[in-house]
């Protein structure tokens, strides 16, 4: 009989080349939703400087490949430096490192196959996207490598299902493969197989292997230095007899230590001489206005909010989260330091300011430590394996975690639901479990605001029809009587329309304008906000808005509704309401309401 786990391995592997190549084949699609596309063009953006255009400082290539490709909106992979006049990649360089081998085959192959040799054809995007699948089986079976052992068949199968089937995992090894988390997923699990070999045998190569993978994980993503606590503190217990004991080791093995030290150095200097070389500096902080906020992480937003929280979007990692405990039984030296990892990397990575990672399914920077949660979770499945009673309960959960993580992944790319990055609460339970809702339901991504009450005793409030504006206001077709307002780059803002209000007089207020455009707006920025403010004198105690071109489609004419809890906080003596276009496409504007509804 083959191993139950090798069966759970071979499925993952072909449910992920089926995802990759046939339910969402990346390397087919072109522009923003290319392999090579957004961040992951930023990271690969050091090959074509290199070995296509032979420009590393100037990019002077920059604006011939987003006219061509559009991998991004625009150019934010670099930024000008100000004493040398050079630009810098706003990424590091480990990513390009690993892609080397394969932009080579890609690059040797191009003009054969009768395409250009730039870098973004599609023999680069096809190569990569094999690779980024490559990188992701043989990632998966490491971590079976790694558990089978210590955890059995069983435990590694659910674990490899929950991984694959379960989380965002899928989407960043199957579609989105070619960001670094997939990539440094396969080098965490290459780690957590050498750190125990390591300390059963000390060689030198061990060492030196292990210094090599977090050097180059370093390279590519430098938060992923937390990486070295698992070698560090493998084994180790919370007490000073185990801290003499290591330090014991080390002097021992100093050899060793210094062995790993200079090869995972010699991976990071990559990055320092990288910057000497187009700058001047050895060190340049690329991100510029980005950083941390050590002292006030986002940890509940990122874990627990709809806009991207981690377990709201990958909820089975709970039974990772869950499974310490059992961890500390089953594989007691492993215990503090992924702990001790998983507490770190959970920190820091929503001590980033954009604790959200754009446009990301779920935590995609928490991806690549899932090769370390393995561990856990598969004690913890463990655990529940040996109590048939709870068996049935997580077999629930599982089914239910199973099909929530497809949805979501189908959504996020094929069904368009899902809008990463800018998820409500109000939107996910309007869209939860479905695969049609009205285009109005994208409003609730801006205002968590739906009033679901009865309406038979609503009071209309405010009724403006624009009927008296100037003629030049009122250009175009009315939408309703014989004038619209027509909002454009002269006519950005409507006369702002206050109502005396006080609290107590309504719970909710729902504000409602018709809007036409023949233009279609994909910049969120320069969408058009219909604005419901609560104010107290020149004060504003609560303001809400909805970004119109959400719900609208050019040609066609919408009602779109903005609904508004009066504040249940702080007072207020009037409501006013306003809309402000800072685009440069022409909007109709017609019958303006406020609706108040009581208790």
């Amino acid at each position: 009989m083959k191993s139950p786990s090798r069966l759970a391995w071979l499925f993952c592997s072909v449910f992920i080349v089926l995802v990759s190549f046939w339910y969402y084949p990346k390397w087919k699609n072109t522009q923003t939703e290319a392999v090579i596309s957004w961040d992951a063009s930023g990271y690969y953006m050091y090959l074509p400087a290199i070995f296509v255009y032979h420009d590393l400082k100037e990019l002077k290539f920059r604006d011939e490949v987003v006219t061509k490709y559009k991998p991004a909106p625009g150019f934010d992979q670099a930024f000008l430096h100000p004493k040398s006049g050079h630009y810098v990649m706003k990424y590091s360089s480990g990513l390009a490192l690993q892609e080397l081998p394969f932009f080579l085959l890609a690059h040797t192959l191009a003009e054969p196959l009768g395409y250009p040799a730039d870098g973004f054809s599609p023999p680069y995007q096809l190569i990569l996207q094999i690779a980024n699948t490559l990188v992701a089986l043989l990632g998966l079976w490491l971590v079976r490598r790694a558990l089978l052992p210590r955890f059995g068949e069983w435990p590694t199968v659910l674990t490899l299902l929950v991984l694959v089937l379960g989380t965002n995992y899928l989407d960043y090894s199957a579609i989105n493969g070619a960001m670094t988390h997939n990539w440094l997923f396969l080098w965490y699990a290459v780690l957590i197989l050498l750190t125990p070999a390591f300390y059963r045998r000390p060689t030198l190569g061990r060492a030196v292997a292990i210094g090599a993978v977090v050097g180059l994980m370093v390279l590519t993503r430098p938060t992923e230095i937390l990486a070295a606590l698992l070698p560090l503190f493998w084994g180790m217990q919370p007490s000073w007899a185990s801290v003499r004991e290591r330090l014991a080791f080390w002097q021992q093995h100093l050899g060793l230590l210094l062995g790993a030290g200079v090869a995972g150095a010699a991976f990071v200097a990559i990055q320092p001489l990288y910057w000497h070389y187009v700058s001047g500096d050895w060190i340049v902080y690329s991100y510029q206005d980005q950083g941390f906020s050590w002292l006030k992480p986002h940890l509940w937003d990122g874990i627990f909010s709809f806009r991207s929280g981690w377990l709201l979007y990958s909820p089975l990692l709970v039974t990772a989260l869950l499974g310490f405990g059992p961890l500390r039984h089953r594989v007691p030296r492993s215990f503090w330091a992924i702990l001790l990892f998983t507490v770190a990397f959970i920190y820091v990575t929503f001590a980033w300011d954009i604790w959200w990672y754009g446009g990301s399914l779920g935590q995609r920077a928490m991806v690549q430590s899932y090769a370390v949660l393995a561990w856990p979770l598969a004690a913890s499945l463990g655990w529940i394996l040996a109590r048939p009673r709870w068996v049935l309960a997580y077999a629930v959960f599982f089914v239910l975690g199973v099909y929530y993580n497809l949805w979501l992944t189908h959504q996020a790319h094929r069904g368009g639901l899902l809008v990463a990055g800018d998820m409500t609460r109000a939107y996910w339970l309007r869209i939860l479990g479905r695969y049609e809702v009205p285009k109005e339901a994208r409003l609730l991504l801006d205002s968590n605001g739906w009033y679901t009450g009865p309406t038979d005793n609503a009071k209309v409030l405010l009724q403006e029809g624009f009927e008296t504006q100037d003629s030049a206001a009122c250009a175009g077709p009315p939408l309703v009587g014989r004038c619209s307002f027509l909002m454009d780059t002269v006519r950005q803002n409507t006369p702002e329309y206050t109502v005396p209000l006080q609290p107590g007089d309504y719970t909710w207020l729902r504000a409602t304008v018709q809007a036409r455009t023949e233009e279609m707006q994909w910049d969120m920025w320069h969408m058009t906000l219909l604005l419901v403010s609560f104010r107290k004198g020149d004060a504003v105690v609560k303001e809400s808005y909805i970004r119109l071109e959400r719900a609208l489609e050019p040609g066609q004419t919408n009602t779109l509704p903005l609904d508004v809890h009066t504040p249940r906080r702080g007072e207020f003596d009037k409501v006013v309401v306003k809309l402000w276009h800072p685009g440069k496409t022409r909007l109709l504007i017609d019958d303006l309401k406020l609706v108040g509804f009581p208790d």
